[in-house]
């Protein structure tokens, strides 16, 4: 399935959205400053908009928000038993914005919220420029997606 409409996939949205509840919880990649790899499960992330996935990072301190910081440039990887990859490629950003820290904030899994009920820790934005990958296996083989940012 290729999509090149201004939105990724209603399916990929409701995967994104149960993700934590399946076990399936999305790895975010990032950069630091010495150029290494820095890796962590978000089972707070979500679809902020049409385009872009948010998370809140309950340590705001924490060597992920310091990657980003340096390095705008993520990405996710979804998967599970029955989607062989998904990946998303954007640009992060940590809100101070007060509307957008409340949206993610209430976006996130029930869970992820009451874990940090005092809300001390931080939004992020990501700014999806790619979606790609499997989203399932057919009788006539693999079930592609690759959304890209603005193709029409």
């Amino acid at each position: 399935m290729s999509n090149s409409s201004s939105a990724f996939p209603p399916e990929i949205s409701a995967l994104i959205a149960g993700a934590l509840d399946t076990g399936n919880v999305l790895l975010l990649a990032a950069v630091d400053r010495d150029r290494k790899p820095v890796l962590s499960f978000r089972g707070s992330t979500a679809v902020f908009s049409d385009t872009q996935l948010s998370f809140w990072a309950r340590n705001a301190t924490g060597g992920t928000l310091e990657a980003i910081k340096q390095n705008p440039h993520v990405a996710f990887m979804y998967r599970s038993q029955f989607v062989p990859l998904l990946q998303f490629i954007g640009r992060a950003r940590i809100t101070e914005d007060p509307g957008e820290r409340t949206r993610a904030f209430e976006l996130a899994h029930e869970k992820e919220r009451a874990s940090d009920p005092e809300r001390k820790g931080r939004a992020v934005i990501v700014d999806l420029d790619e979606v790609k990958g499997v989203l399932r296996f057919n009788k006539d083989g693999p079930s592609f997606v690759h959304w890209v940012r603005g193709e029409s």
